[in-house]
């Protein structure tokens, strides 16, 4: 008997979540060499929005690494759930690859800005902008590759093709 759509769409977030966990393995061992190249430290403005959001007060001199592992393994994994539902319904390809990475770069930021842990990127650096979108756009493909390679498409739909 086939499964119901929801189960489907179930069983691909939790898969995609498993592929957004491998996505963030790339992203960072590619954070890693960008970072020995250019000796940009690391950045612990994901652990300071989380620990925000959980209602905490973390200043802007505290590291705390085991927060901003989880913070950041936790981001893949949730997106990367969308990117599984995404792959199950023929949303795919490098389209989805770049929309994903808008996602993420959105999802991001509008944490790190409503808690006040971070800045807008327009008032980066331009070479830290770039740095960023890179390392998401490298998370949103891997996440992608492994998601469209691990789930097939199987509730593409071609109703509503046309405009009207």
């Amino acid at each position: 008997m086939p499964q119901s759509r929801g189960r489907t769409l179930l069983a691909a977030a939790a898969r995609g979540a498993l592929c957004g966990l491998a996505g963030v393995a790339v992203m960072t061992a590619g954070e890693k060499v960008e970072q020995a190249l250019t000796k940009r430290p690391n950045s612990y403005i994901p652990a300071r929005t989380l620990l925000t959001l959980l209602g905490q007060q973390p200043g802007d001199s505290q590291k705390p690494l085991v927060w901003n592992h989880v913070m950041h393994w936790g981001t893949g994994a949730l997106l990367g759930s969308l990117r599984g539902v995404w792959a199950v319904t023929g949303i795919r390809g490098p389209l989805a690859d770049a929309k994903h990475t808008v996602v993420r770069l959105a999802f991001d930021q509008t944490l790190e800005n409503a808690t006040g842990a971070g800045a807008p990127p327009t008032s980066w650096p331009r070479k830290e902008q770039l740095v960023d979108v890179a390392h998401k756009a490298l998370y949103s493909v891997a996440t992608g590759l492994v998601a469209e390679r691990w789930i097939r498409p199987v509730l593409e739909s071609r109703r509503g093709t046309v405009s009207h």
